[in-house]
């Protein structure tokens, strides 16, 4: 699978999009075997997502916030609403592995 931490791609739709799924087994001839590979990058994209997002919101926390202090951070709430307008990780990882940017082998076919 692919490392790559670009996530926010400006190709990629942020809204739900019909899609041929005989554009999808192409490269591995099944599509339950490119859906798999699709849902373990969406999974690494997500992990990446949410590692960064409280990164980036753990710079924020205070061991002494009042209420007011929550409620008015202005940059916090940009950074959420930030990652709120990114695309989802599904669609990110399927316009990978459309455009062939996501690495994937299967040691079982490989053997035979």
């Amino acid at each position: 699978m692919s490392n790559n931490n670009d996530i926010a791609k400006p190709t990629v739709s942020g809204t739900t999009v019909t899609r041929d799924l005989r554009e999808l087994d192409i490269t591995t001839d099944n599509i339950y075997e490119s859906l798999v590979i699709i849902s373990k990058r969406a999974n690494q994209i997500a992990a990446n997502m949410k590692e960064e997002l409280h990164g980036k919101l753990a710079e924020f926390a205070s061991s002494n916030d009042n209420l007011e202090e929550i409620f008015e951070n202005r940059e916090q709430i940009e950074i959420s609403k930030h990652y709120e307008r990114m695309p989802k990780a599904s669609l990110v990882a399927i316009d990978e592995f459309t455009h062939g940017k996501v690495y994937h082998r299967n040691p079982a076919k490989e053997q035979k």
